[in-house]
């Protein structure tokens, strides 16, 4: 350890003659501990409110999906999608159709997207678990599951025998403009309502594999695309070329994240603008460590002036108050890190803070990544500072 290093940590430790100079020092510290503290608890707090955003997304998306490059559908016989499911990271594999429709209610009406599905759907996309009202889709007749945005807004209900749900869309396989009857349109019984999120509510419709393909007039084999659970961590580099292998025309694969592009890249927007207002508020407190070095070295004039007469290099003096305002942002980090991580973990345990107006505990989530961010940013600001407070002199030392 060298000597500008021992010194630095006797100044930390030790007070001033003056309480000034100690109530400066005491508040600088201070400072630093609570918006050490405060980014902590916010980038935590933003954590907890991107995963619960997320969650929506994660329990309707699949983790990948693989869609035609040209075109609405594609057709895949169920040899290759026997060859995808065998490969390693492949959880489990379902095509599917979808299409925007046009429901019918007595005298209501509705635009919406219907997702027909095979049985093997809800192996990818958990949404079974998801049905609020009724049951899932039985795959033996025309029953439907809708959400409830549109049963509320169509006045819809369960297992209704009296009054049957009309999807319609136009035909896909018109002979000619002057076709009397140019919509397809089929009855349907709701056996089940699911609730996710009020936008989604409004939109999606599920129905069987074998339903969707009659009303479009599709083949058995073709689909709109096929949806992939894979193993958690997997990337989509690591199974891409050998999915591709398996078809003859092009073929785009997607991730979760850029289906919902939008949605990522605006959580990713608000995350960095709440770090660099919160880096603000660290940037003003790190201005009492500058003042406080200043004071430090004004104090500590005359013991400067012995130890250059011991022969103490005007260096290894700027050493020392450089290497105490890095201890004072230091050890304020490590306490203040300390504090906001037993207040997240409280948070996350036992509950104390709640969504205003509900019974809902107010998201958050320890992550030791943000404890780098902020430590990291702590010490990156308090280094510039230290090199601020300290700079010339070893000049005016040597002067």
């Amino acid at each position: 350890m060298t000597y500008s290093l021992k010194i630095a940590l006797r100044y930390f430790f030790s007070k001033s003659k003056q309480t000034v100079i100690n109530r400066i020092n005491t508040f600088a510290f201070f400072m630093v501990v609570v918006s050490t503290t405060s980014l902590f608890i916010v980038l935590s707090a933003f954590s907890g409110l991107k995963d619960f955003g997320l969650s929506f997304s994660n329990n309707f998306d699949p983790d990948f999906e693989i869609l035609p490059e040209r075109g609405s559908f594609f057709s895949v016989n169920d040899q290759t999608l026997n060859q995808i499911e065998n490969l390693s990271v492949i959880h489990a594999v379902a095509p599917l159709i979808e299409e925007k429709v046009f429901l019918s209610f007595k005298e209501k009406s509705q635009v919406a997207f219907l997702k027909a599905v095979s049985p093997k759907y809800t192996q990818v996309v958990p949404l079974e678990n998801l049905i609020a009202l009724g049951d899932w889709l039985s795959h033996k007749g025309s029953d439907v599951v809708v959400g409830f945005g549109i049963a509320g807004n169509m006045g819809l209900s369960v297992y209704d025998y009296n009054s049957y749900l009309n999807v319609t869309m136009p035909k896909k396989n018109r002979q000619t403009l002057l076709d009397q009857n140019p919509f397809t349109s089929s009855p349907a019984i709701v056996s089940g309502l699911y609730q996710i999120s009020e936008d989604l509510d409004k939109k999606y419709i599920f129905s069987s594999l074998s339903f969707g393909q009659d009303l479009l007039e599709l083949a058995p084999n073709q689909y709109s695309s096929i949806v992939l659970k894979t193993m958690p961590g997997t990337q989509k580099s690591s199974f891409e070329n050998s999915i591709r292998s398996f078809f003859n025309s092009p073929i785009r694969i997607v991730s979760r994240e850029e289906q919902n592009m939008a949605l990522y890249r605006m959580l990713n927007i608000e995350h960095l603008a709440i770090y660099f207002i919160f880096t603000l508020v660290m940037i003003i407190a790190l201005f009492n460590v500058v003042g406080a070095l200043i004071m430090m070295i004004l104090d500590k004039k005359s013991q400067l002036n012995t130890l250059l007469t011991f022969g103490a290099d005007p260096r290894g003096i700027h050493k020392i108050f450089f290497s105490l305002g890095l201890l004072i942002c230091g050890f304020g980090g490590l306490i203040g890190l300390f504090l906001g991580s037993i207040l997240v973990l409280i948070q996350f345990y036992f509950p104390f803070i709640y969504v205003p107006g509900t019974s809902l505990a107010y998201p958050i989530i320890f992550d030791f990544k943000n404890i780098i961010i902020v430590f990291g940013t702590l010490m990156i600001l308090g280094s510039i500072s230290s090199a601020w407070a300290t700079r010339g002199l070893s000049k005016k030392i040597r002067l």
